[in-house]
């Protein structure tokens, strides 16, 4: 296992969620690609509520286009994640998501991971900034200097 990087406060958003009895593997702890799972649903569950993202109508989507994750610790079912979420670099037209998943209280990741999103029209699928909206949502998740 690799050496954890980070801890609980140099994360701006929260999310937490449930295991499900599902998402055990043969083993009886959290198969690998859950993590991914709960990476691309804390990110986009943010960018939903807090308004910059309308995955139904709107005219800029975003595309992963890089994942990557570390494994500290394991997590099972019945177990309550607690989701860190932070804009490690913001670019023109792509943002790289910094995440930790965390145990109930515990300051330090059992996994930490990135993300990383290319906005792109919806029509023709080019590189395209983000909308002002959008990029606000970013914005608010870079950690203070």
């Amino acid at each position: 296992m690799s050496r954890i990087q980070t801890r609980r406060a140099d994360y701006v958003h929260f999310a937490r969620f449930e295991t499900r009895w599902k998402d055990n593997d043969l083993y009886g702890h959290l198969n690998n690609v859950e993590y991914y799972s709960a990476f691309d649903t804390v990110i986009n569950r943010h960018l939903i509520d807090a308004g910059g993202l309308d995955l139904h109508g709107g005219e800029i989507i975003g595309l992963c286009v890089e994942s990557q994750c570390r494994f500290h610790d394991s997590f099972s079912f019945p177990e309550v994640i607690e989701a860190g979420l932070r804009v490690g670099h913001l670019g023109r037209t792509s943002a790289r998501y910094e995440l930790g998943l965390f145990k109930t209280g515990s300051d330090v990741p059992a996994a930490e991971g990135h993300f990383v999103h290319v906005f792109v029209d919806r029509a023709g699928r080019r590189p395209c900034p983000p909308h002002e909206a959008l990029r606000a949502v970013l914005e608010a998740l870079l950690p203070p200097a």
